[in-house]
């Protein structure tokens, strides 16, 4: 019994999560109250890696979507360009069938209220890889961005995070990506999209605390036009660091999410 309700527990956890952080937007203080630098500390200058390449690497919180992509884009409600199968199937959609809180991954540009950093992979080549690391288990562990060199191969295999190439820009990294699969959404409002789907984002840290990602949405079987989107994410305190939380087994959830657990018998 008891490890039956463990799934349950932790989806409805996150699954409010979610929601409070859609009412908050993505700037505020995630669920839970996960510190952000102090105001002074976040103005202070980009700080660089060894190579003099701007350090990215954070912990971050926000930066994406969450509840309704529309809004936490920049845009007004209804300017985004939805084809009318796509809108019809958007407000058809239930909160509760979101597979993102069925753990299954949330994919690109979603961000929940948790924590998530860039890992920066030097060899003796130089930056060959970039991982994008999410505290949720059922972000999909880590997403790769190869920054290599390499072009995206011609037939991509459909999936959950597509296939991302990387390259700096002076200071901004620019992530091209392609090769997605149709099955996660947007946001917990439901907006769709095809495997026609074709992101770019463009991170630039504009200071010590603060990382704009410029969002490029691109795909042709869903909308009408390519749609231009703006993030911010905020550095959490550099103390913290991401925990363990694996969606169908709830563990850590609830120190994460600011409740203190049960005191065991005596």
């Amino acid at each position: 019994m008891r490890k039956t309700l463990l799934v349950p527990i932790a989806l409805v956890g996150l699954t409010l999560g979610l929601m409070a952080q859609g009412r908050e937007g993505t700037a505020s203080v995630p669920v839970g109250g996960t510190p952000l630098i102090s105001a002074a500390d976040a103005i202070k200058p980009v700080p660089r890696m060894p190579d003099g390449r701007v350090d990215l690497t954070g912990p971050w919180v926000g930066g994406g979507s969450n509840a309704d992509i529309e809004r936490e884009g920049g845009l007004k409600p209804g300017e985004l360009p939805l084809l009318p199968w796509a809108k019809e199937l958007r407000d058809r959609r239930r909160v509760q069938d979101e597979p993102y809180t069925l753990c299954l991954p949330m994919s690109v540009p979603r961000m929940n209220p948790y924590p998530w950093k860039f890992a920066m992979t030097y060899s003796s080549r130089g930056l060959t890889h970039i991982y994008v690391l999410h505290e949720l288990g059922d972000a999909g562990a880590h997403r790769v961005v190869y920054m290599d060199g390499r072009s995206h191969p011609p037939d991509t295999l459909p999936t959950w995070w597509g296939h991302s190439i990387g390259r700096f820009e002076g200071d901004t990294l620019v992530i091209d990506t392609v090769g997605y699969n149709d099955k996660f959404w947007f946001d917990s409002r439901g907006t769709p999209h095809t495997e026609q789907l074709h992101t770019i984002e463009r991170w630039t840290r504009v200071n010590y605390g603060t990382l704009v990602n410029d969002f490029t949405l691109d795909d042709p079987g869903a909308y009408a036009r390519p749609v231009p989107l703006h993030f911010t994410a905020r550095h959490i305190r550099p103390d913290l660091d991401l925990m363990e939380f694996i969606c169908a087994e709830d563990n850590q959830y609830g120190l994460a999410g600011g409740f203190k657990p049960a005191q065991p018998d005596r």
